[in-house]
């Protein structure tokens, strides 16, 4: 290990052996030598530093209180982006024209439209719709599964057409499809609903008492039977399920057949018409009849 001598009029000792400054840092006896930065270094960081004040000064840049200085050329991301939906609407819009009048039939005729309306119908539900009914679309406890084939309010293009531009029991569109449960926890003694439940349970074909189930079927027949139909086989024209599938919307277990049976269930859907442009309702509408539950048209 070398000593190390300190010049008069420095603070800092030097290395003996290498006549360099050392830095003062010391670790077990190694000393650190202070060498300077290699030159081409230090211009790439002179560099950097004149590079970033001309980015700041030519491009958006410093942060104010109501927005950021704009910068000398004028350049906006916001503006480059809506450049780019402009050029994109004005590529397509022969093809928007047509899917805002389309009707089903005529879609299906197409296959340049009708690929290009399941597509942009897909962006649309991963916009709108996903957040509710999964971005898969298979649902969720409320929330219909889209997927199969059990529709409370018609699976056919025109109905899910009107479901999405109407919605459900919203208080902004007076064509809004509509239906109401009553709450049978006030009309109802607990041990008819006990028997309501087995009866229930016993036409979906899942385990039930089958004592309290017939008990229940004349409860069912004078309360239940006007929407959801004598078998329970339910009714789209008011929205009741059908009761008989084993596919339930707020679970089939006793425990949630109990609170939809004695607080009712009423799940509100946002009407999308004023949200949305006609052809994304026509397209979202082919998107969902494509997924695998969509229904042919009554001829």
């Amino acid at each position: 290990m070398t000593a190390n001598k300190t010049p008069p009029g420095n603070t800092k000792p030097v290395d003996d052996v290498t006549g360099i400054e050392t830095t003062g840092h010391e670790w077990d006896g190694i000393k650190e030598l202070n060498n300077p930065l290699p030159r081409w270094w230090l211009w790439c960081l002179y560099l950097t530093i004149i590079w970033g004040i001309g980015y700041t000064i030519a491009y958006p840049a410093w942060p104010l209180i109501n927005g950021a200085t704009s910068g000398l050329l004028g350049y906006s991301t916001r503006a480059e982006v809506a450049r780019d939906i402009e050029q994109f609407e004005a590529s397509n819009a022969d093809l928007e024209q047509k899917l805002s009048n389309i009707e089903f039939a005529a879609l299906g005729e197409d296959e340049a439209l009708y690929h290009y309306a399941v597509s942009s119908g897909a962006a649309v539900f991963r916009n709108s719709c996903s957040q509710c009914h999964g971005s898969g679309a298979a649902g969720a406890k409320g929330y219909p599964n889209l997927l199969d084939d059990d529709w409370l309010w018609g699976g056919t293009f025109d109905d899910i057409v009107l479901t999405v531009r109407h919605g459900i029991r919203n208080d902004t569109d007076d064509d809004a499809r509509y239906s109401q449960m009553p709450a049978y926890g006030d009309i109802l003694e607990a041990g008819e609903i006990d028997a309501l439940i087995e009866t229930v349970r016993g036409l979906a074909g899942e385990e039930h008492d089958a004592g309290l189930a017939a008990t229940g079927t004349q409860i069912f027949a004078d309360n239940c039977a006007a929407c959801h139909g004598d078998a329970g086989l339910g009714d789209r024209t008011q929205g009741a399920p059908n009761l008989t599938d084993a596919i339930w919307l707020y679970g089939g277990d006793r425990l949630s057949l109990r609170e939809s049976i004695t607080n009712a269930r009423f799940g509100v859907m946002p009407a999308w018409g004023p949200r949305l442009s006609d052809a994304q309702v026509n397209a979202v509408s082919a998107y969902v009849h494509q997924l695998g539950g969509g229904e042919r048209d009554a001829p």
